[in-house]
């Protein structure tokens, strides 16, 4: 007689379950920030230093992309393969100086803030002093730049006018919306590898319910059955 009432029970916490979860996972977003990239063969890798702090040797290609991504995982690299025998071709090499080629990418129209229009992208030979940094080396030829209190970089270019790193709500996002981003950190003119390693510092958790809120359901669902059971047995 009581299979009834403990069927109608556990569907209704675990439709409380499942809101809670949904409600967890809508509050996906993004960031819009320009991300750095070195080149790692003739591949991307999501840069692990600020620029500021990188010093990269003679012959590296660096690329900056400008993008809406939750995290390092998800962000976009920069739409041309790094290759610096093309992009410093036309720049010789010289005594007491180093050359680091440069991929600035300012992304698509999607990314782009409300009212902006993405320049083209373009490739650029820094030929700057030995122990130069990325961020000096983007500096002599992609001014003017423009960066946060902590040193972010905001603007390469001049691209965007304004904004910095903002958070892009959940309907902005353009991969599959899961999980809460990170503020980016790699692209910040002071930034060291992220707490894990992965150059972006991944805040204070996902977006999804807390392991807490896990355990609470898991509770409340156990308690709902043993009171259930509980019953039956005193009749």
């Amino acid at each position: 007689m009581l299979r009834t009432p403990i069927a109608a029970l556990l569907t209704t916490l675990l439709a409380a379950s499942a809101v809670l979860f949904g409600a967890g996972g809508a509050e996906a977003a993004g960031y819009r920030y320009w991300s750095f990239w070195e080149a790692n063969g003739k591949d991307w890798a999501y840069a692990t230093q600020g620029p500021s702090l990188l010093r990269p040797d003679d012959g590296t290609v660096q690329g900056f992309r400008f993008s809406v991504s939750e995290d390092s995982a998800d962000a976009d690299q920069p739409r041309r393969a790094p290759d610096f025998g093309a992009i410093c071709a036309d720049t010789p090499a010289k005594d007491g100086s180093k050359r680091v080629a440069l991929v600035i990418d300012p992304g698509t129209a999607a990314d782009a803030p409300d009212g902006e229009e993405p320049p083209a992208l373009r490739t650029a030979c820094a030929q700057v002093a030995p122990d130069a940094s990325s961020a000096e080396a983007l500096a002599s030829v992609a001014k003017p730049l423009r960066y946060d209190s902590s040193a972010m970089i905001c603007a390469i270019s001049g691209y965007p006018r304004s904004g910095c790193g903002e958070q892009v709500s959940g309907d902005g996002v353009k991969k599959d919306g899961s999980g809460e981003p990170s503020a980016p950190a790699a692209s910040s003119a002071s930034a060291s590898a992220a707490d894990d390693g992965d150059g972006v510092d991944d805040g204070d958790g996902g977006g999804g319910p807390s392991a807490g809120l896990l355990v609470g359901i898991g509770a409340v669902l156990l308690l709902g059955v043993a009171a259930v059971f509980q019953a039956r047995r005193r009749r």
